[in-house]
């Protein structure tokens, strides 16, 4: 599983990102995918032992990985969306995009059943760190005029990078340090120096009650990944 990790980790999640996009879902459907397959999904994956009996886990291909994330986008869109996109629409995606394999409308719903069981059932997203930003940043709006220089944007590229390199989980932090940190990166990135004078970081540590040391050190990371990119 450590050679899975290291070589298509990245890739499954950019492909995650792309389909969302092409799926034209909502910010809160993406980032629900996101948390179902690689906060949760992915990393169990090393746990074998407790994996069903699936030949989409015997081996695992990367193709099998991109049917569980869109399975994951799948799943995500059902919780939030009234109607969801039907299950053809992500089978057509896959028949463009996923070229190692051909899937039926039947190993989508394996590939449902398999992700469900190996999470345990475990598919709530009141935590994850887009909604807590997304507060954040809508507190910030009400309480001073450079919310208005702080735009969503910043804060999703921000967190599709992290996904992408694979960092949140190594991050070893809270949705709540998480969310926080990227506003204040997405802050120091984005609004301009002359606009720059709200103590964002004070007003963070105030609204989150998260300790500021803690914070900075995501920040830190966070602002070294996004200058390396």
């Amino acid at each position: 599983m450590k050679e899975v990790c290291s070589c298509l980790r990245s890739r499954v999640i950019e492909f995650l990102i792309q389909s969302a996009q092409d799926l034209q879902v909502s910010p809160i459907v993406k980032y629900s995918a996101l948390s179902l397959f690689a906060d949760r999904f992915y990393p169990s994956l090393s746990k074998s032992g407790n994996n069903p009996k699936s030949w989409l886990l015997q081996p695992i291909r990367e193709s099998n990985l991109q049917l569980f994330a869109l399975v994951a986008i799948w799943i995500s869109n059902k919780i939030h969306d009234s109607p969801p996109l039907r299950v053809k629409s992500f089978k057509s995606l896959a028949d463009n995009t996923i070229k190692e394999q051909h899937f039926t409308t039947k190993d989508f719903l394996e590939a449902e059943l398999v992700l469900m069981q190996v999470i345990k059932f475990k598919i709530g997203t009141l935590n994850i760190a887009f909604r807590l930003f997304e507060d954040l940043l809508t507190k910030l709006s009400e309480v001073a005029r450079v919310g208005e220089q702080l735009s969503i944007e910043a804060c999703m590229d921000i967190m599709d990078l992290l996904y992408e390199k694979g960092d949140i989980s190594s991050f070893n932090c809270s949705s709540y340090h998480l969310a926080a940190s990227i506003v204040v990166a997405a802050y120091v990135i984005t609004v301009p120096v002359q606009k720059s004078e709200f103590p964002i970081l004070l007003w963070v540590k105030f609204v989150t009650s998260c300790k500021e040391e803690d914070i900075l050190d995501i920040v830190r990371n966070i602002l070294m990944h996004v200058f390396e990119a």
